[in-house]
């Protein structure tokens, strides 16, 4: 992977402010240590930080076509290059090079925009055709690699910026840093931040499958980043799905395409490794990568120091099993409070799963081992129903199939009341119910955060949070309504927390904070067109098998235990903000975390009440469990990570961390 940053003048006229785009590249270095390209035409500068993985000698960027008329910044990888490149050539195009970057320009003459219907792979790039003026930014369909953009008005000139992380568009000094509400109600609803709305006001990411596409000299700042979308996932009709008769023939279908998939992802000029946490998801894609390599390949897992949530000996069992060398990271509390600033930074938004800075490290570890590429498990419990929502909804679905009576709101409302939580009224809970096409076992689980909406926000910012439900901002499938009620949860879960929690931070924004670029089998085009076509008792069989197509392809490559263990939501303690209550103990490092959290610090931010964001560390420090505690649990992280963020990136005031306000 790469980073790609640039700017360009709508007018197609004007250069670049001196030095702009350099200090925009600088900014993300740690995307692209390798070396460094720029190209500066009259309205337009585009750099490129290189992470070099394929063709090493001769990749650099920007890269042109044959007569140097388009030209390409690229961040990702084409996994199906030779072929492309193989047809490419056969219709007369000449390359240079041997780095997958050069399809783009070649792609695009032939295609134009309709090139992203051929390209495959994980990608953000960025395409200026200089005999048109035409500019297009794109970014590929899971949402793997990031695209964020903005315009500003610089001496009488509209500019439009983009860059793979948002800090490069700040390292600019062209663009303002103010929080967008909207984009914290997102973080409150989902837990992640999908896109396009993001926590900074004016900045917005392309979504998964979405495009820009303008002309220099002919656009307007509107035009210019109306996003337009090129591929969304879609189901058969309800009724249609393939039902499978023959188990044999299509377990046979997955496993090809999952195996061509992982047969895809390790091709590269240098080494290939992988994470490895023990479960299915990962251990399948290691079997597989060392059936492909022909010997056994690297493995990196985390051992979260905490009970219950330890998967350490699981993954060290198939390590074993597989024959593969095995690194071991440790995350605890410790490392979770010391860790926790480096993230946010990394993330760039308010991040509530702790888990994160153990993947963190986990990448830190891949790069000090003097590697640059893990392939990752991540990507198939969102198609296959990995999640422990779908479980839940198939058990309690029947209390919202009733025309006209609310059960399921009465249960779910009588348990709140029960456990001291605060609650939406019904008519919100209708409204929500109407935009996800049904009841949904995705929305229950992310119900539990969304309360802390109600508990936490305060004055106008509550209200602001309140007046807009997020769910209007990611453009929601005009076919939803046509799918199976088990797809719908599966969209949103693929919508939602795919792109905006395991992509961004989980994904390219931590493994890329140490110039690490993570690959995805299971988001390859062509299996999740395989999942998404068949019947859902494929991905869910009775209550507890879930992902019952992708066990039984394990089944073929691993022990049975392995195949059949039953998933872990992977996660770090969460009380950790709890357990260093007033007088505590407080370690080097650790300071930061009462300084945020003070009444003080919360009345500056201005988001939170003091008196709630106390409350609920006192009860957070007393034991017990339960799904009340979890929630609040959740929340006050929720809570700590913004305020952590606010510091970090608007004010610098919060705490005694350095923080990046005024830094390039």
């Amino acid at each position: 992977m790469c980073g790609i940053a640039g700017m360009f003048d709508l007018s197609g006229q004007r250069h670049a402010p001196a030095g702009v785009v350099e200090m925009m590249a600088r900014a993300i270095y740690h995307r692209g240590p390798d070396e460094d390209g720029y190209l500066e035409r009259p309205g337009l500068h585009l750099a490129n930080r290189r992470l070099s993985i394929v063709g090493l000698a001769d990749g650099q960027q920007p890269i042109a076509n044959e007569d140097r008329t388009v030209w390409t910044v690229f961040n990702g990888e084409f996994f199906d290059y030779k072929e492309k490149r193989e047809t490419l050539e056969k219709k007369g195009h000449v390359f240079r090079t041997h780095t997958d970057t050069e399809l783009v320009p070649h792609s695009w003459e032939d295609y134009g925009v309709e090139m992203l219907q051929h390209l495959k792979g994980q990608y953000a790039i960025c395409v200026w055709d200089s005999r048109t003026n035409e500019v297009l930014l794109a970014r590929d369909r899971s949402g793997i690699c990031p695209l964020f953009y903005t315009v500003v008005k610089h001496d009488g000139t509209d500019w439009l910026l983009f860059a793979s992380e948002m800090k490069a568009l700040f390292a600019s000094g062209l663009v303002p840093r103010k929080a967008d509400l909207q984009g914290l109600n997102h973080i409150f609803t989902f837990m992640a931040m999908p896109g396009p709305t993001t926590v900074f006001e004016g900045i917005k990411s392309i979504a998964p499958g979405r495009y820009l596409h303008f002309q220099l000299g002919a656009t307007t700042p509107e035009r210019a980043t109306a996003q337009k979308t090129y591929w969304q996932i879609t189901y058969p009709d309800w009724g249609h799905e393939d039902y499978g008769g023959d188990e044999k023939k299509i377990v046979d279908g997955f496993e090809e395409v999952l195996y061509t998939a992982v047969e895809r992802r390790v091709w590269a000029d240098v080494p290939v490794v992988s994470y490895l946490s023990g479960g299915v998801d990962s251990s399948l894609v290691v079997a597989m990568a060392n059936k492909v390599m022909g010997r056994p390949i690297p493995t990196f897992t985390i051992s979260v120091n905490a009970k219950g949530l330890n998967e350490k000996s699981e993954a060290l069992s198939v390590a074993e099993q597989l024959g593969c060398k095995p690194v071991v990271v440790d995350c605890g509390h410790d490392e979770l409070r010391t860790g926790y600033p480096e993230l946010i930074a990394a993330a760039e938004f308010p991040v509530i799963d702790t888990s994160c800075v153990g993947l963190l490290q986990l990448a830190r570890s891949v790069h000090k081992n003097g590697y640059k590429v893990a392939l990752t498990g991540e990507g198939a419990d969102e198609w296959l129903a990995g999640y422990s929502w779908f479980k839940i909804r198939k058990l309690v679905g029947w209390m919202d199939r009733i025309p006209g009576v609310p059960l399921g709101f009465g249960v779910r409302y009588f348990f709140q009341f029960l456990n001291g939580q605060p609650r939406f009224p019904y008519s919100a809970y209708r409204k929500t119910l109407a935009q996800l096409g049904g009841s949904n076992g995705w929305f229950d689980v992310y119900g539990i955060l969304s309360t802390n909406k109600l508990r936490f926000f305060t004055g106008a910012v509550r209200d602001a949070v309140l007046a807009r439900t997020p769910l209007d901002d990611i453009d929601i499938s005009p076919d939803l309504n046509r799918w199976h009620p088990f797809n719908r949860q599966m969209y949103f879960g693929g919508r939602v927390m795919l792109p905006g929690h395991l992509l961004a931070s989980k994904g390219d924004r931590i493994a890329m904070h140490s110039s690490v670029e993570t690959r995805y089998a299971f988001l390859d085009e062509d299996v999740i067109a395989y999942m998404a076509k068949v019947h859902p008792r494929w991905k869910l069989r009775g209550v507890l098998n879930d992902k019952y197509i992708e066990r039984k392809v394990a089944e073929r490559w691993l022990p049975k235990n392995v195949a059949w263990r039953r998933k872990k939501m992977f996660r770090a303690p969460m009380d950790s903000w709890a357990a260093l209550g007033r007088g505590a103990t407080r370690g080097a490092g650790e300071t930061w975390i009462e300084q945020v959290l003070s009444p003080e610090s919360v009345r500056k931010a201005g988001y939170f009440d003091p008196d709630a964001v106390d409350n609920a560390r006192q009860k957070l420090a007393r034991p017990g469990g339960g799904v009340s505690r979890t929630s609040l649990e959740m929340g006050l992280t929720g809570v700590l990570a913004t305020q952590l963020w606010h510091h970090l990136y608007l004010s610098g005031d919060l705490c005694s961390l350095e923080s990046k306000v005024g830094k390039s």
